[in-house]
C-alpha cells in the first residue's frame, strides 16, 4: 500500500521533523510512505466568513494537485468518524482488501479545508473534538498508522 500524508504548511522545528523522519522510517516495513507540503495562506486574525472560505479554497487548490484519482482520500475533521487504535487499524486493513493500494490523508491548514476537498473525501476522520496543531496532528496521525500496521500483524505495540 502506498499511503501519502498531504498537508498545509510545512515543518520548521526540527523536533516535529524527528519525529516525523522517526514514523516514516518505522513506517518503510510495512507501507511505501509519502509526506507532502503545500504552502498555506497567510490568515489575518480578524479575517471573515468570505476570506477564510477564499483562503481555504486557494489551500485546496494546492492540496488537490497531488490527489491522484484512483487514491482514496481520508480527511482529518473534527466532525469526522472517531475511531479507536483498533477501529483505525480495521480501517487501514480493509482498505488493502478492497484493492485501495493508494492512500491519502489529507490534514488542512488553520482553518480547514475547502469545500472541493471535502468533496473529494472518501472518508472523514476524526482524533479528537479539539483543534491541533498541523505539526503535532502529523506526528499523532503517524504513530496511529504505524500503531495500525503492528496490530494488523499482531505486534507487540498497540498495548
Amino acid at each position: 500500500m502506498h499511503i501519502t500524508i498531504l498537508a498545509v504548511g510545512k515543518i520548521k522545528e526540527s523536533y516535529w521533523q524527528d519525529a516525523i523522519a522517526e514514523y516514516s522510517m518505522r513506517l518503510r516495513k510495512y507501507c511505501k510512505l509519502d509526506v507532502i507540503e503545500v504552502a498555506d495562506e497567510k490568515t489575518p486574525d480578524q479575517a471573515g466568513e468570505a476570506l477564510k472560505r477564499q483562503i481555504r479554497d486557494r489551500e485546496g487548490e494546492r492540496l488537490l494537485k497531488h490527489i491522484k484519482e484512483n487514491a482514496y482520500v481520508i480527511t482529518l475533521e473534527i466532525t469526522g468518524k472517531m475511531l479507536d487504535s483498533e477501529g483505525l487499524a480495521e480501517k487501514v486493513g480493509q482498505l488493502g482488501i478492497q484493492g485501495n493500494s493508494e492512500v491519502v490523508f489529507v490534514i488542512g491548514g488553520s482553518i480547514g479545508l475547502g469545500e472541493a476537498v471535502l468533496g473529494r473525501s472518501d472518508y472523514a476522520l476524526s482524533f479528537s473534538k479539539m483543534t491541533f496543531p498541523h505539526q503535532m496532528m502529523r506526528v499523532i496521525l503517524l504513530e496511529q498508522i504505524y500503531r495500525s500496521y503492528r496490530i494488523l500483524h499482531g505486534e507487540p505495540y498497540h498495548k
